[in-house]
């Protein structure tokens, strides 16, 4: 197998507040199907679909809690952690952490999105993210 991923679908209650969600955030759509929205985020797709219709259709028992993922997106300096916190907050999140420090020498926050989803917003001096958004391990 290929040590890539192309593909995060979210689990949601209300495709249309979450679709509102995040397009709120600057993201756009990329279809028109009524029961699945697509959106493209660099080279990784990130789908929104029911939660029922997701648990389902990946043979597992859907018991509401929290899954035990947490999506990150990865930004160029703590400042702009701090203003995606404050955008992610303006489009209804709830803001789990505020930016801060971080023990591993790095800067981060945390949103929880409408559905529960939790994504961290994180600054990795060590890490970088080029002009095209692809976040690199090594510089």
């Amino acid at each position: 197998m290929e040590q890539r991923l192309s593909l995060v679908t979210l689990g949601v209650a209300d495709l249309a507040r979450a679709e509102a969600f995040y397009t709120a955030l600057g993201w756009e759509r990329g279809n028109n199907e009524d029961e699945v929205a697509f959106f493209q985020c660099g080279g990784l797709v990130v789908a929104l679909w029911d939660r029922g219709s997701l648990a389902e259709d990946s043979a597992v028992e859907d018991n509401g809690g929290w899954g035990g993922v947490t999506l990150a997106l990865n930004v160029r300096s703590p400042d702009e952690v701090d203003e995606v916190l404050e955008q992610a907050a303006g489009a209804g999140a709830v803001i789990g952490r505020q930016g801060a420090e971080t023990v591993w020498g790095g800067y981060s926050g945390i949103f929880v999105d409408p559905d529960g989803h939790p994504w961290e917003v994180a600054h990795n001096p060590f890490w970088t993210v080029t002009d095209d958004g692809r976040t690199l391990l090594r510089s």
